[in-house]
């Protein structure tokens, strides 16, 4: 568990907490933390945070941007080391991205064991 000074601002303890919450293989984005946090629109803060507590162990690596994308340059160090702990952790990332629909913390179920939804169909009238 981690430990977090009582000097450490509040909404800081907030994000760290969301962060740490995060299940494995799964993943979750800037802003979904912070809404998460009860600090909505504050994604930009999430990133901060995580910059400032090095010294944590942090899940960090399941914080992506909006869109599924490791914020991290492509082929960097950083986004190297991300893209691996995601995919030890069973997390499919293809081209920098993982699908949140399938991944996010957040996903859908219902088509994660299912398959996708089923649009209403048409009934056809049987003659014999």
């Amino acid at each position: 568990m981690m430990s977090v000074a009582s000097t450490t601002p509040p909404d800081h303890r907030a994000i760290l907490r969301t962060i740490a919450a995060i299940p494995r293989g799964r993943v979750a984005s800037y802003g979904e933390i912070a809404q998460r946090a009860g600090l909505p629109r504050r994604a930009r803060l999430v990133g901060r945070v995580l910059g400032l507590y090095p010294e944590l162990d942090l899940p960090w690596q399941r914080v992506l941007r909006a869109d599924g994308r490791i914020a991290f340059p492509a082929g960097s160090r950083g986004y190297r080391e991300q893209r691996n702990r995601l995919i030890d952790e069973g997390v499919q990332v293809t081209r920098g991205r993982v699908d949140l629909q399938r991944f996010g913390w957040q996903r859908n179920l219902d088509a994660e064991i299912w398959g996708a939804p089923v649009t209403a169909r048409r009934r056809v009238a049987h003659t014999t």
